[in-house]
């Protein structure tokens, strides 16, 4: 995922029921839907950052390390910046970019 396009709102924001309750048949539905997404989402920046900061773990008594560090803090800083995964999650939901197969469960 390319987290650098992600166009959520790194704020909470009140939503209509209504649409979910429209897109997913019912709103208990769209709340696990989207929960289940966020999940997703949180391994996905898990990972992608671990990744990113394997390149750091390594130590050296340098003048590099200070660079390094400053390169690791940026990094940090950026997915720090990132809207939280349930607000990526809903904002793919409104975007009919979730795919999701309903169940008839009586």
């Amino acid at each position: 995922m390319d987290f650098k396009k992600i166009t959520a709102q790194g704020n909470t924001q009140t939503k209509d029921a209504e649409i979910f309750e429209k897109q997913a048949g019912n709103l208990y539905a769209a709340v696990n839907i989207i929960a289940k997404r966020a999940d997703q989402i949180t391994m996905e920046i898990k990972q992608e950052l671990g990744r990113k900061l394997e390149d750091f773990s390594f130590q050296q008594d340098t003048l590099e390390e200070v660079f390094e560090n400053r390169e690791q803090i940026e990094v940090s800083r950026f997915y720090e910046r990132l809207a939280k995964p349930a607000a990526i999650a809903v904002k793919e939901f409104e975007d009919s970019k979730i795919f999701f197969k309903p169940t008839d469960k009586a």
